[in-house]
């Protein structure tokens, strides 16, 4: 047993060993994502609409599923010691979310409950900034997590979407990673999960729907929480 362990504790030959003493690099980042909102919905209400009638309304709104998306940037990194560093990823994230509205207030011929279909196409542009917190290197690999914040902008808002989401939003972002030191460069896979801070959910988007008929669906939630599981690929 101690002779096995000893060889698994042997030590290699270490690629670009002085990469991680530099006061500050540079690198870029490619990634996929899978883009989610957690949906509050009303329930039951009357609508009062814009020539003061009323109507009774009852639409659900959930997720169905989950698109891929993918995401691309460019990353500046500051050691701060040989444990932390400070990060910042400019970033573009590309994604679409499938929604669907249960009218249950109105039917089909058959019977059937009415559903809606929105496609919401989302882009959000934004700078990751995250603290990293690393294990001693060994060998060619270094593992680390990373927590932070991440302003966004969206860019991809659409009159014609039954529920509208804000042009920007803040997200809190955790993850894990690990740094694999080859030949010529650094490689680090790094997966995490971004959780929106504030109510996306466009409210002004209802008062300008001018069809009667799409009220309810606009005013089918009252909050919005984006959320994100992103596996992001750096290479330095």
């Amino acid at each position: 047993m101690l002779p096995l362990l000893a060889v698994a504790q042997e030590r290699t030959v270490q690629n670009r060993p002085y990469t991680d003493l530099r006061p500050l690099h540079f690198g870029i980042v490619v990634g996929t994502n899978m883009m989610d909102m957690k949906l509050r919905n009303v329930g039951e209400q009357t609508l009062t609409l814009k020539d003061e009638s009323q109507m009774q309304s009852l639409v659900t709104v959930d997720q169905t599923n989950w698109d891929p998306g993918f995401n691309v940037g460019v990353v500046a990194e500051a050691r701060i010691n040989e444990f932390f560093a400070f990060r910042v990823a400019p970033q573009l994230y590309f994604g679409t979310r499938q929604l669907s509205f249960r009218n249950f207030l109105k039917s089909q011929e058959e019977g059937y409950t009415v559903i809606e279909k929105q496609s919401m196409k989302t882009v959000y542009v934004g700078a990751d900034c995250d603290l990293i917190f690393a294990s001693k290197r060994f060998n060619n690999h270094r593992p680390y997590v990373m927590a932070g914040l991440a302003p966004v902008f969206n860019l991809s808002s659409k009159k014609s979407d039954y529920v509208q989401l804000k042009g920007y939003d803040v997200f809190f972002e955790v993850g894990m990673g690990c740094d694999f030191y080859l030949p010529f460069f650094k490689l680090r896979p790094e997966l995490k999960f971004m959780l929106g801070l504030t109510n996306s959910l466009s409210k002004e988007h209802q008062g300008k729907m001018r069809d009667a008929e799409l009220m309810p669906y606009a005013a089918s939630v009252d909050k919005i929480k984006s959320k994100m599981f992103v596996l992001s690929f750096y290479f330095e």
